[in-house]
């Protein structure tokens, strides 16, 4: 989905910024956390697929950009982002660093699992 405030991709998957500087996608760390969770929730594979092509080609630089693009994400301490997947069957935690461009992957679970957690804390073992 392209963002109104940006004018499409330039080269590859590089966008270009309102002052004509070159910004990369985000990057997202420590998806093999996603693949081992849906090996064993198979439901959840093709939404946490689809998450990850969304922000694998999303420019990020403010919690608003991200609300832009997923209206029913939740902020919590330290700059992590709770999502709802499949329906809200399954929860996605990550910490955003905005100024590099880098999504962490903190938590992904039930959403049993998730009311037992602090999602402001949580971290994968």
């Amino acid at each position: 989905m392209q963002r109104p405030d940006l004018p499409a991709p330039i080269t590859g998957r590089l966008h270009q910024s309102h002052i004509g500087t070159t910004i990369p996608p985000m990057r997202v760390i420590a998806k093999k956390h996603l693949i081992a969770y849906w090996q064993t929730h198979p439901d959840a594979e093709q939404p946490l697929k689809a998450w990850h092509d969304e922000v694998a080609n999303a420019v990020w630089q403010t919690p608003q950009d991200i609300k832009r693009q997923f209206a029913s994400a939740s902020f919590v301490a330290h700059n992590r982002v709770v999502f709802n997947i499949k329906g809200n069957h399954h929860r996605l935690i990550v910490a955003v660093a905005y100024r590099f461009g880098a999504v962490y992957i903190k938590f992904v679970g039930t959403h049993a699992d998730y009311d037992k957690i602090d999602a402001s804390s949580v971290e994968m073992e």
